[in-house]
């Protein structure tokens, strides 16, 4: 196929009787659908699919997934998405067909095999966390943070206590404001110190018995660790407020601290992020969500219990804040995450945070002459540039991220945290080798040589890939999302 086809859709592909299968005929009778469904539902004509054969389909995908970066084929270093490789042995477990094909709501009984992973799955989360109870329901993690700021409300009321206000720092995930704002609080933005750590003085301002929460993110979005912390969280509890910690960035402290022992009541666990399952894109994804004993009782429904040696679904929780989604939870990544907790064992999740910072000061001591470091090092799992030197030359963080496409990479996240000028936001994560590592900075120097130098070739990028620099204010404000064929 010319090179021409690489540009088609699948509908362009399409002639007209190609079919993509070739079954025999049906050997029963055939049932008259009008008198099965109402005429209501039934369509009036054909729809407009393409007539492909099966090469056509195999071919033409095949060529997209070639145009795309990803995990498997290219270094990720999208900072605080934490891109980092999954181990195959995971999807192997995740297929086994007593888990793969185990229907959702199949009778307890039947499901043994089942509640036990997710009973032992929610206890090794506790562990790892220094929490007492986790639900592993929410099919994200910021389906995981509402989960904790409702249970944090369901805890005031029965109290007696009317709470409106939830204090969140200005270097906060956006989920976190979301979240709150769903749960009907009012947001209170902390402003950070030039450090980027929380200012604990306008905090403690802040603190009165109309705050219900403080949410944090540990170690921050700048990637540095908050060394005031636990004397954050004891200020907070002295006023009864609850501390959320935002898991996000679990993967920086795995077995060198809990947020327990600092002091948090409710803690979200991305497993994409930390244990290895794929990100959601938009579909199936995990953020288990585990608190402190005071606020065990609120619990989403259904929790899994233990006695003896057969596991139950417990509904009988009068507190609990109810159930989240339609089923208990997004099973595929709960057994990715069990394999991948299970195969490291204590000393091998210690060894992913102990590389992961390792490599992100590596990266940030390589870069410090070119390009401007966000805050004081060191970082934890991940630092943050900014390309400010750069803007005064024409040059932005947008223009880098371009640029390095070019050079056989994909781009860190750009302009995050908010509060960091042309901020580029990188994380190598503990699986890449010093190698990909040097080859990511010796890119990243020569870009900033050529801002010096050859500022078109930035402006031109990207060069090699499928499609051109992208107008990307329109397609955010004018999406077109639907192929219309030429008359």
């Amino acid at each position: 196929m010319s090179a021409g086809a690489y540009d088609k859709l699948i509908f362009e592909l399409s002639s007209p009787g190609r079919e993509a299968f070739s079954l025999a005929g049906a050997d029963v009778p055939e049932s008259d659908v009008r008198k099965i469904l109402p005429e209501k539902h039934l369509r009036r004509d054909a729809p407009a699919l393409p007539e492909v054969s099966e090469f056509d389909v195999v071919r033409h995908y095949s060529r997209l997934s070639r145009m795309n970066y990803g995990v498997d084929t290219h270094f990720y270093p999208l900072g605080s998405c934490t891109m980092k490789y999954n181990p195959k042995l995971n999807e192997d477990m995740a297929r086994l067909a007593g888990f793969a094909r185990l229907h959702p709501l199949a009778a307890e009984a039947v499901a043994q095999g089942a509640l036990q992973l997710m009973h032992e799955l929610a206890r090794d989360l506790a562990e790892i966390a220094g929490m007492d109870a986790v639900s592993l329901q929410p099919a994200a993690g910021a389906q995981g943070e509402l989960a904790g700021v409702l249970m944090i409300r369901a805890y005031h009321r029965s109290r007696g206590e009317k709470r409106t206000k939830v204090l969140v720092p200005d270097s906060a995930h956006g989920t976190n404001p979301a979240s709150t704002a769903i749960a009907g609080y009012e947001v209170v933005e902390v402003k950070s110190l030039p450090n980027g750590e929380v200012d604990v003085d306008a905090l403690a301002r802040t603190l009165d018995t109309d705050v219900a929460a403080f949410m944090i993110t540990v170690p921050n979005t700048l990637g540095m660790f908050e060394p005031r912390i636990v004397e954050i969280t004891e200020l907070c509890h002295a006023k009864g407020v609850q501390v959320y910690m935002d898991g996000a960035n679990l993967n920086a402290i795995l077995g060198i601290t809990r947020p327990g022992d600092l002091g948090f009541d409710v803690c979200h666990f991305n497993l994409h992020k930390t244990f290895t399952t794929p990100h959601g894109g938009g579909g199936p994804g995990a953020g288990p969500v585990g608190v402190r004993a005071h606020l065990e009782p609120f619990l989403p429904v259904p929790v899994v219990t233990k006695d003896g040696d057969a596991y139950a679904l417990d509904w009988k929780r009068p507190k609990s804040i109810g159930k989240l989604q339609a089923f208990l939870g997004n099973f595929g990544m709960l057994v990715r995450a069990y394999t991948y907790i299970r195969t490291m064992g204590p000393d091998g999740l210690r060894s992913v945070s102990d590389n992961a910072i390792l490599n992100a000061n590596y990266i940030m001591k390589r870069l410090e002459k070119a390009y401007d470091i966000a805050v004081p090092g060191p970082c934890m799992h991940e630092c943050v540039l900014s390309a400010r030197r750069q803007k005064k030359l024409g040059v932005t963080a947008t223009d880098i991220a371009k640029r390095l496409l070019d050079l056989g990479f994909y781009a860190p996240s750009t302009y995050f945290p908010l509060i960091v000028e042309e901020a580029l936001m990188i994380e190598p994560t503990e699986t890449e080798a010093k190698e990909t590592l040097d080859a990511f900075c010796d890119a990243m120097i020569q870009i900033a040589r050529e801002a010096e130098t050859n500022v078109a070739v930035i402006h031109d990028a990207p060069v090699t890939t499928p499609v051109r620099r992208l107008d990307q204010t329109k397609a955010a404000r004018e999406p077109n999302l639907r192929w219309t064929p030429r008359a």
